[in-house]
């Protein structure tokens, strides 16, 4: 049963059309949820009132199955401004600003936006005080930037908001997409090609398509709200350990938002039972968990079958390690570390070696590969489609 995966048929022009509604419904809902958070308080009264939105944004990436609309889709809306929208409903996180108004709450609801900054807030406030936690729990978070403050803290809210400092240049994600385009052709060889070699390409396609992505996001952002987003990974092909990776390099983006929602309350709640000093480990793991069933449902949206629960183990045995990793380093304090090369090849190894075992079979059951590669086909033919057509229109009506 889980092996079976259902593809409907589609059209370009009717996935477009189901996509547009979707994003429709969407800000209908999240213009509820601004309303909303308004007139009720915060806490279980807040919460009861946005269980409807969160179950609809759970519910509408089914109604797309394009790879490429579905995955942005259900990560914007059923991770992203899920997770921001609990957050909102205790009077926490990005959304809880009072002085956002309706166009930027529905930006940062569905944005990469987890941290507000202020512009230039006192040399010695709070904010440049900070200690991020990963230094010594160990997940889920970066290094806070000289003006950075927490997501929870609730200060005057500044529309062009978080870091500039990760901005990419335009002559960067031509250079992505050139590598996609490159990789694209690679693929029509890949029966002759070593599969380890294929794993590499696996992880450069995913690693760019990511950036792409998520830069076309920011890039919109910029220009119709000038916002600027968090930058969305640190180069992960620079990793030391998979504790730098998760936590500092790879998909900061959903590392910050488990962070908000689920690591800082787990944290609470086990230094009550543990020492604070070890308080981390079972956050630490309680993060990994939640990030292993978001991805499985993710995953669920991409291919339409049952899951097979092999995305779920790769995640536990990453965050595993990343416990034992933080458990050996709170032991020897800092007094013995391996060389930066070899660890890092160490940990590109473990990611690429797990990620080919338990992550990438999933993707390639789902067929993934094979859908991308037609909806490039599809896409290129509907732009030929579209350039022939304004050219007819343009010679007619000279």
């Amino acid at each position: 049963m889980g092996d079976q995966i259902y593809y409907p048929s589609y059209t370009l022009e009717r996935e477009i059309s189901n996509f547009i509604k979707v994003w429709i419904s969407v800000v209908v809902c999240l213009c509820y949820c601004y309303f909303s958070a308004k007139r009720f308080p915060k806490g279980m009264p807040r919460l009861f009132s946005f269980v409807p939105v969160v179950s609809l944004f759970f519910a509408l990436p089914l109604k797309l199955h394009s790879v490429h609309l579905v995955g942005t889709t259900a990560f914007a809306i059923a991770w992203l401004s899920n997770f921001k929208l609990l957050l909102l409903a205790f009077g926490k996180g990005p959304l809880s600003d009072p002085s956002l108004s309706l166009p930027y709450f529905i930006a940062v609801a569905c944005l990469p936006i987890n941290r507000i900054q202020q512009q230039n807030p006192p040399p010695n406030s709070p904010s440049n005080q900070e200690k991020s936690l990963d230094q010594d729990d160990g997940h889920n978070s970066q290094t806070p930037p000289p003006n950075g403050h927490n997501i929870g803290e609730n200060r005057p809210y500044n529309p062009r908001i978080t870091q500039k400092a990760g901005h990419t240049s335009v002559w960067n994600y031509a250079v992505n997409g050139v590598l996609v385009a490159l990789l694209l052709r690679v693929y029509k060889y890949s029966d002759h090609i070593h599969p380890k070699g294929m794993l590499v390409i696996y992880c450069i396609h995913i690693y760019l398509t990511l950036k792409i992505i998520l830069g076309t996001a920011a890039a919109v952002a910029r220009a119709l709200l000038g916002l600027e987003l968090e930058p969305q990974f640190d180069k992960p092909y620079l990793s030391t350990s998979p504790q730098n990776f998760w936590g500092r390099r790879w998909n900061l983006v959903a590392s910050r938002s488990l962070r908000s929602t689920v690591y800082e309350p787990a944290l609470c709640i086990s230094a009550r039972v543990i020492r604070r000093k070890w308080a981390s480990l079972p956050a630490v793991m309680c993060t990994f968990v939640v990030s292993a069933l978001m991805h499985e449902i993710v995953f669920y949206y991409l291919g339409r079958s049952l899951p097979t629960w092999e995305i779920t183990w790769f995640f536990l045995l990453h965050g595993a390690c990343v416990v034992v990793e933080i458990w050996i380093k709170k032991l020897v304090m800092g007094r013995w570390g391996l060389p930066r090369l070899i660890s890092t090849l160490m940990t590109l190894g473990f990611v690429m070696v797990t990620g080919y075992w338990l992550f990438f079979p999933q993707l390639l059951r789902c067929k993934a590969d094979a859908r991308g590669f037609e909806e490039y086909a599809s896409l290129g033919g509907f732009v030929k489609d579209v350039v022939a057509g304004v050219e007819k229109l343009f010679l007619f009506t000279a």
